[in-house]
């Protein structure tokens, strides 16, 4: 790259198709980060029991280990993404990377629960700025069409990857000790930053952006007093004196936060940005996608190492299927997004997953079969997320200017991830009415059929485009 390009911020990559080293190096930093987060969150579940005898950390005390990481992380992905922008996406995208190694590191080294738990909380803010300026840094560097959509095709690849590998990792790892769940992302996380260094190109901060102190203090105290209501609820109760306040409380900051961007000069968020009804369905999408999957994925965790009483191990086995799916069909996809566009693909996405949750819902009775039930439903989620979560991160992203790449990829991410506490707060609370912890899966079937909702309202979104044109069409 020349010193004009550097200066000027613009993309390594050329109208040539075939990429050069340098790009394919650039691909494979980002995709090692999102692998690395992926990794990062399904690693520590399975290690919690083993935590919580180690360090005599309650049940109550642990759920915090998994909602540190949640707080921090959905509380400030829009202020990450919006930050890149502003300050330039390398040099976050380093920090950022960074503090992740350093968190993993301490959290791995520590003999005190509640240093555990702020390990946890610096790993989710680190996570926040990496993720959306990662998405961001991949769709400045690759152009808009056939070439961006086979970079977020292995990105997405990646991602799935790094999940269903940890799981796996997750249960071997803890049967040699809990600690080597987080001192494993520290290489990974030093050799993306060493390749982050070497490769990503150096770009300037958005011209016209400006600082906005009282915009991104109120958005990232309401974001992560949201966050903090929601994941919390499920202890302290949704009627509670805690849990209301918080909501009252981050409702007020929210509603301030609108008010000033309405008025500042250089809003940190650009609301008209959701005026583009592709970018409002990638956003109610991923929402669906990640809140039906997060649900559903705690779900099995209960049924089968509570009432059928597997080992953890053996549970990531049997999930893992998803994960292969999306392996094998995710390059697929991309090419199909060259072909047919986002908005079929996503929808084919929708009709998948709700199909899967709905076949699993049906079939269950009072105990499923793995190979009659679970079977089926993991390849048909495999399909979804293989089409959809690839494409809607395309989708959120398509015909926005660069120097509004990272708040469009911090608002879709935040979607997904708020989205996902959400619905999984909801289902606790379900799941506590019900009861569980027997071998029959009665007491879990409204939470399954709050995952084959959420769904269908996706499905139902995304679908509303095509039935408007036929009707006006018709008429």
């Amino acid at each position: 790259m020349s010193v004009t390009e550097r200066r000027a911020g613009t993309s390594p990559c050329s109208a040539d198709p075939r990429w050069s080293l340098r790009l394919w190096g650039i691909l494979a930093v980002l995709c090692l980060v999102l692998f690395l987060d992926g990794l990062d969150a399904s690693m520590v579940g399975i290690a919690l029991p083993s935590i919580g005898r180690d360090l005599g950390m309650g049940p109550s005390s642990l759920q915090w280990i998994i909602n540190a990481y949640l707080l921090g992380y959905g509380g400030l992905l829009l202020l990450g993404g919006r930050t890149a922008d502003l300050l330039g996406r390398r040099r976050v995208f380093l920090v950022a990377l960074a503090v992740f190694a350093a968190a993993s590191l301490l959290g791995g080294l520590t003999t005190s629960g509640p240093l555990l738990i702020a390990s946890r909380f610096a790993k989710g803010v680190a996570a926040a700025f990496t993720a959306p300026t990662g998405l961001s840094l991949l769709t400045t560097t690759f152009p808009e069409g056939p070439q961006r959509t086979r970079a977020l095709s292995i990105f997405s690849l990646f991602g799935a990857t790094g999940y269903s590998s940890g799981l796996v990792l997750g249960g071997l790892l803890t049967g040699f000790g809990w600690r080597l769940t987080f001192l494993t992302p520290v290489p990974l996380a030093l050799l993306a930053l060493t390749g982050g260094f070497l490769l990503l190109p150096r770009d300037r901060p958005a011209k016209a952006g400006g600082q906005d102190p009282a915009g991104a203090l109120t958005l990232t105290a309401g974001m992560l007093l949201t966050v903090y209501a929601v994941v919390s609820a499920p202890v302290h109760g949704w009627t509670s004196a805690t849990t209301l306040a918080a909501l009252v409380l981050a409702a007020v900051l929210l509603t301030a936060f609108v008010l000033i961007e309405k008025r500042v000069r250089h809003p940190l968020v650009r609301f008209t940005i959701l005026r583009r009804a592709s970018t409002l369905r990638a956003n109610v999408g991923i929402l669906a996608l990640m809140g039906s999957y997060t649900s559903f994925q705690f779900i099995m965790m209960l049924f089968l190492q509570d009432g059928r009483g597997w080992s953890p191990l053996r549970v990531a086995l049997a999930l893992v299927p998803v994960g292969v799916v999306v392996a094998v069909g995710s390059p697929f996809a991309g090419r199909l997004v060259s072909r047919f566009g986002t908005t079929p693909l996503t929808i084919a996405s929708m009709i998948s997953t709700t199909a899967g949750y709905t076949w699993f819902l049906t079939t269950a009775g009072s105990s499923p079969g793995y190979l009659r039930t679970v079977f089926p439903c993991l390849i048909l989620l495999g399909a979804g997320f293989a089409c959809g979560y690839g494409t809607i991160m395309d989708q959120a992203t398509e015909g926005i200017d660069h120097s509004e790449q990272g708040l469009a990829s911090g608002l879709v991410q935040t979607s997904g991830q708020v989205g996902a506490a959400l619905v999984l707060a909801v289902l606790t609370a379900l799941l506590s009415a019900g009861g569980h912890g027997s071998a029959d899966f009665t007491p879990y079937r409204p939470g399954m059929a709050l995952v084959v909702a959420v769904a269908a309202v996706g499905l139902l979104f995304n679908l509303l485009p095509l039935l408007r044109g036929r009707r006006q069409r018709a008429a």
